[in-house]
């Protein structure tokens, strides 16, 4: 409660505001350094790491004594949980982007068979071996 009393004094909410202001320009500094080949992968693994946060919600809202306290703690928890499920699931879909297809599966097949045999016809695939026969 004391934090609070500090925080609505002028002094006190314009020092929150300067460390906002501060930390928003060091985040956008900071993305915009990212490549975009990695901003999904660090967003996703980052909004999975978030569950640090659900835990202090739930913790802070365990000691909620006020309807306004527990109507923040449910908020927060929920909020909190629904960034940690997007950061799963925008995971999830990242690395089924990976996964072999099965057209894929043939055409590396035709590759192994070609660099085992060391030949390769003009149109790119498996061609005759150094006999003249068939690879």
């Amino acid at each position: 409660m004391i934090g609070f009393v500090e925080a609505t004094t002028s002094t006190g909410i314009i020092a929150y505001l300067t460390i906002f202001v501060l930390a928003a320009f060091v985040g956008i500094e900071v993305i915009s350094k990212v490549p975009s080949i990695l901003h999904t992968p660090l967003m996703s693994g980052s909004n999975a790491i978030h569950g640090i946060v659900l835990v202090g919600a739930l913790i802070i809202m365990g000691e909620a004594h006020g309807a306004a306290e527990v109507t923040l703690g449910v908020l927060a928890v929920f909020l909190a949980t629904l960034n940690v499920v997007g950061g799963f699931v925008v995971t999830d879909r990242m690395l089924e982007m990976f996964k072999a297809r099965p057209g894929d599966r043939a055409k590396a097949k035709t590759v192994e068979a070609t660099e085992t045999t060391g030949a390769v016809s003009p149109d790119g695939g498996p061609g005759t071996g150094a006999d003249g026969g068939a690879a």
